[in-house]
């Protein structure tokens, strides 16, 4: 926006190393998983250039754009200037869904009969009132403030709900032990097998759940989704899974065993995890003896079988990241178009 040229102009745009640029060349830089995209150019009077970088995104994930850094000058190179555009630009890429059959999962009812929507259960999370106690109510129903002041024992009447939810508790620890590190083909396995279960039960009518036991990117708010079919629920849980690390913030069992006990009575809580730890495991066994509705998905094909009474173990193998890995390659590869 003047009327003097410049003679030449030098811009250095610092850009994530996860995703392919089909234009111009990249360079490494002195940041880990970051790249530096440079370009020299210049501008006459009052004249605006605009560069388009097509790009390939072959993983998902949470990426950031910038800061950049431009320096320009005289012709002669004798005054030089430099400055740093410190906005950033986001760009989040979701996980692939596949099909229940790629998980290794039925594709019919694998967390239990959508009949069950006809029937009514009693939330305990949601108190209708009180009623004199009858016998054989069970003692836990005991309203004991209700019961000292009209001095007669008083037992808690829930509201019944018909909503069929399914709440999806995400591992992301992927070894047994903690010096191990992550595995990318087993985290990114458990990623893709949490957006698929969801998508596939959204559109089969289930109110859906996700909790995760790390944060999201740039924050410090753990990734909490309470069940919902709000039509933009899937959207939410894609972008909360493409932000998803590897960096465990505290043990599943513990994010199950404080959000569980909130969920509504006739949730299905199913836990993904590689790592299926027996304090995991002791806590699936304690909400299935209080009558809760489990689910246990392993990721990983190694590992002794999981005999679990009346718990639904299903196996998803580490193989399923690195066969989609390939096939959109193979497809990117084969079509010849930029994404």
């Amino acid at each position: 926006r003047k009327l003097l040229p410049l003679p030449w102009l030098h811009i250095q745009d610092e850009v994530p190393d996860g995703v392919v640029f089909l234009k111009g060349r990249t360079h490494p830089s002195s940041k880990p998983t970051r790249a530096v995209i440079s370009r020299a150019l210049s501008l006459g009077w009052y004249h605006r250039l605009v560069y388009r970088y097509p790009v390939q995104c072959l993983r998902r994930g949470y990426f950031t754009f910038g800061p950049a850094t431009l320096r320009s000058g005289d012709l002669f190179g004798f005054f030089q200037k430099e400055s740093t555009v410190r906005g950033l630009d986001r760009l989040l890429v979701y996980p692939r869904i596949v099909s229940l059959e790629k998980l290794g999962l039925p594709s019919r009812d694998p967390f239990g009969d959508l009949r069950i929507r006809r029937h009514l259960f009693e939330d305990p999370v949601q108190v209708l009132g009180t009623r004199d106690y009858a016998y054989g109510d069970p003692l836990k129903r005991i309203h004991w403030k209700a019961t000292a002041r009209l001095s007669r024992l008083q037992t808690r009447v829930f509201e019944p709900t018909t909503t069929v939810d399914l709440a999806l508790f995400l591992d992301t620890r992927t070894a047994v032990l903690p010096h191990m590190g992550t595995s990318e083909q087993l985290l990114e396995t458990a990623v893709i097998t949490a957006a698929s279960i969801a998508s596939y039960a959204l559109r089969q009518g289930y109110r859906i759940g996700l909790y995760v036991n790390e944060s999201y990117r740039e924050t410090q708010r753990m990734i909490k989704l309470p069940p919902s079919d709000h039509p933009e629920q899937e959207v939410r849980v894609l972008e909360a899974l493409a932000q998803v690390q590897g960096w465990p913030f505290l043990p599943v069992e513990d994010l199950l065993n404080s959000e569980g006990r909130g969920l509504p009575w006739g949730a299905t809580l199913a836990i993904i995890t590689a790592a299926p730890l027996a304090p995991v495991l002791a806590s699936l066994h304690r909400f299935r003896r209080a009558g809760r509705r489990v689910a246990l998905i392993v990721v990983g094909s190694d590992g002794p079988q999981l005999s679990m009474n009346g718990i639904t173990v299903y196996r998803v193998s580490e193989q399923l990241y690195r066969q989609e890995h390939d096939a959109l390659r193979l497809l990117d590869s084969s079509s010849g178009e930029e994404h």
